[in-house]
């Protein structure tokens, strides 16, 4: 593995291990009642997340130009890096959720006095406060494991439905790229036909998915889900998002011939 690769895996693993930490937020959203606070927070992480994006894209289309004499398993294998980072990334997230949402919970309920982000992230930044976030650190607890069989509530077909979405979610870009590298003449045309992956994982998650998860939150947050069935659904939903990740190593191929067919066809 190149420096060039081991970049592109870092940015990855840094966007999928956010997007897992989102949890996190929800549930230090729910423990404090700012809600809205919580999901503020996490949009400092998700600007960092659109900032690794946005250096991933040129890099990943860099790789594959200097790769495209290369046989076709040089570039498959570094898709199947890049991927596996994606799935390391959300098992590293689902272990640092208990940890991320007790520092979640500190920051909604220092920013009630700072009343500022800059004021939050300057006071987080001091070095004093430095030696204090290994007072943070948890892990996490065998109970949350035995609620896996509850689900929280939350029915096999949802869960099922989550894997699908995340899988063509996190594939449906790589997809479109690795469709550019087996169809060299229609590769541009193949790097903007990722909606037809990920479009319809789009759709689902936010017409299906989100919205219950969002009256989830707030039907904890008015107490009338208790906090229990809420982390185990958390927990299924986390295992359901890691299951997909991996799934989207298995569906990388055939959605990369499907984008490619569609390019010949249009």
């Amino acid at each position: 593995m190149d420096m060039q690769l081991v970049i592109i895996c870092g940015l990855t693993f840094v966007i999928h291990l956010i997007g897992t930490l989102a949890y996190a937020a929800r549930i230090a959203g729910v423990a404090t009642g700012h809600i809205a606070s919580a999901l503020t927070l996490f949009n400092l992480l998700i600007l960092v997340s659109r900032t690794s994006n946005s250096f991933q894209a040129p890099f990943l289309a860099k790789r594959i130009e200097t790769t495209m004499g290369a046989p076709s398993t040089t570039l498959f294998a570094d898709f199947q890096w890049i991927l596996a980072s994606a799935a390391l990334a959300t098992l590293v997230g689902a272990v640092l959720i208990p940890t991320a949402q007790r520092m979640f919970t500190r920051a909604v309920r220092l920013l009630q006095t700072h009343r500022s982000l800059l004021r939050l992230t300057l006071h987080g930044l001091h070095p004093r406060r430095w030696g204090l976030y290994s007072y943070y650190l948890a892990t996490p607890v065998s109970g949350n494991w035995h609620s896996l069989s509850t689900r929280g509530g939350l029915s096999w077909s949802f869960l099922g439905l989550n894997v699908l979405a995340v899988a063509l979610w996190t594939v449906g870009v790589f997809a479109s790229l690795y469709a550019g590298a087996l169809e060299p003449d229609y590769r541009v045309t193949c790097s903007s036909l990722s909606p037809i992956v990920n479009g319809m994982a789009t759709i689902v998650m936010f017409l299906l998915l989100d919205p219950q998860i969002s009256l989830l939150t707030d039907d904890v947050a008015q107490r009338r889900v208790g906090q229990p069935a809420f982390r185990a659904a958390i927990v299924s939903l986390v295992g359901a998002r890691l299951v997909g990740v991996i799934l989207a190593q298995a569906l990388l191929v055939p959605c990369a011939y499907l984008i490619a067919v569609v390019a010949r066809w249009i």
